[in-house]
């Protein structure tokens, strides 16, 4: 396994953070930090390479806020000068090992996402099927307060197996512990030793880095053929149910002695193919997909937030664009149309 000497001179490279702030503002130029922070885009820029070089530099404390959509959702707010940060490591180490990932690691890597996600399990249901003519079976399985449970001494034996440069293992700490426990109303570091806030550019992509464990194990130790995974969620398909109940024992053992972490237990299980498996947002059905309860609720209650003022309507708009380029994969052309008189004529 080749690893990485000398990265960090990469890492706060002005080069770096000048794109890293370009792919951090994506999107949030009209935002009012980020204006604050192009004030004086030149000196920003300067103070925290100064501060990366010295290594004197320390995040400021996450903003956390609650998320309902509709599943209630912890989500921790990095500042922008420290999400400038986790682009600049992402720019550099993502590339070395998302070239260890296995093909069926679908999220958050460039040119994957949900789409290839459905695209494959269309193809490895029709195989383990022989084309819908036999019986087939899929394991369903979620990981219990996955992104809470990510455990920091185990996540670094990972990185350093690559990562030989101490200053970029530094940095990676100083981004892993910077966690707020609320107390008396007053938001307070303290040092952890588990738990990655979700909302991090850099959280997301050492989920996929934990998660490679588990996914080289499935693929070279178990040699299963017909696996997905996308974040926390996973599917195996198998002629076999009593295959998969097997394999189903191997990977929770795997996952507790290996990455202290456990099935969800009420969200995994073995399903017929045939009546239909919850997976990336869809119902996938035989012959065709549905959009998942919730994601049509959500979408309802975005409607029904605008119908009451809360929301403006090119707001709603510019979310109802990203659902419909999303429901698309589904058979719910009619769903659509239902929204669009929601919105426009009731």
């Amino acid at each position: 396994m080749k690893s990485y000497n000398n990265l960090y001179e990469e890492i706060i490279s002005l080069k770096n953070l000048i794109l890293a702030w370009k792919k951090a503002r994506k999107g949030k130029t009209k935002r009012e930090y980020v204006k604050e922070f192009e004030e004086n885009l030149a000196y920003n820029l300067k103070i925290l390479y100064n501060e990366l070089n010295s290594q004197t530099y320390n995040p400021q404390p996450l903003k956390i806020f609650i998320l309902h959509d509709p599943k209630t959702r912890k989500i921790s707010k990095s500042a922008f000068r420290d999400r400038i940060v986790h682009h600049a490591l992402c720019n550099i180490i993502e590339p070395f090992f998302d070239r260890t990932f296995i093909y069926d690691s679908c999220a958050n890597r460039k040119e994957k996402g949900t789409l290839l996600a459905l695209k494959r399990f269309e193809i490895f249901r029709r195989k383990v099927t022989s084309n819908f003519t036999s019986k087939g079976f899929c394991l369903k399985a979620d990981i219990k307060h996955y992104f809470n449970e990510i455990d920091y001494a185990i996540l670094l034996e990972i990185l350093k197996r690559r990562i030989k440069c101490r200053k970029t293992i530094w940095l990676i700490e100083k981004i892993i512990q910077n966690k707020v426990r609320i107390k008396r109303g007053v938001s307070v570091l303290f040092p952890i030793c588990k738990g990655i806030p979700l909302g991090n550019l850099t959280s997301q992509f050492f989920a996929n880095v934990y998660l490679n464990e588990l996914d080289q194990f499935v693929k070279y130790k178990l040699k299963i053929r017909f696996y997905i995974r996308y974040v926390d969620d996973f599917v195996i398909l198998h002629k076999s149910k009593t295959q998969l109940e097997e394999w189903k024992l191997e990977i929770e053992n795997f996952l507790k002695e290996k990455l202290k972490l456990e099935l969800h237990q009420d969200k995994s299980k073995i399903i017929n193919l045939s009546k239909g498996v919850d997976f990336v947002g869809f119902r996938n059905f035989y012959r065709y997909k549905l959009l998942r309860k919730r994601n049509i609720k959500n979408m309802e209650m975005k409607i029904r937030g605008y119908k009451k003022g809360e929301s403006t309507l090119n707001k709603l708009l510019e979310s109802f664009e990203g659902w419909i380029a999303y429901s698309k994969w589904s058979n719910s052309y009619s769903l659509g149309n239902k929204l669009v008189e929601m919105i426009f004529y009731d």
